[in-house]
């Protein structure tokens, strides 16, 4: 055909308390951690984003996010306090966190980092 197949759309995956361990620490990937609200107006404009992400980078990164009102037990562990909150993992390990909305090419930037395997992890 003479046009262009779209890509099927993926969505970020729902991390919550209960499956946070069966996710995160375990990815052979680079993962990004999303804390959202649904009442956040930052939050719905970075949604859209996410999904971009999601579908950009199947197969290389794991884009997730974490519904603050419905996993307490995350947010008190990480010390979430403003949405949104976005949180880097690379080979299960924290590596940094940003609050409030980060432009889509900056994420791509960090995102690359970590699938390239450039970034020296601080000991």
């Amino acid at each position: 055909m003479f046009w262009k197949k779209k890509k099927p759309t993926i969505i970020p995956i729902d991390v919550t308390d209960q499956n946070f361990n069966d996710i995160v620490p375990n990815a052979d990937k680079p993962v990004m951690l999303d804390f959202y609200a649904t009442w956040c107006g930052p939050c719905k404009v970075l949604a859209p984003i996410m999904t971009e992400l999601a579908t950009e980078y199947d197969g290389r990164a794991i884009i997730a996010k974490v519904d603050v009102d419905k996993n307490p037990q995350l947010c008190a562990h990480f010390k979430v306090k403003s949405m949104p909150t976005l949180m880097f993992f690379n080979k299960g390990k924290y590596q940094e966190r940003f609050s409030g909305l980060v432009p889509k090419p900056n994420l791509e930037e960090i995102l690359n980092m970590y699938i390239a395997d450039d970034y020296e992890e601080e000991e």
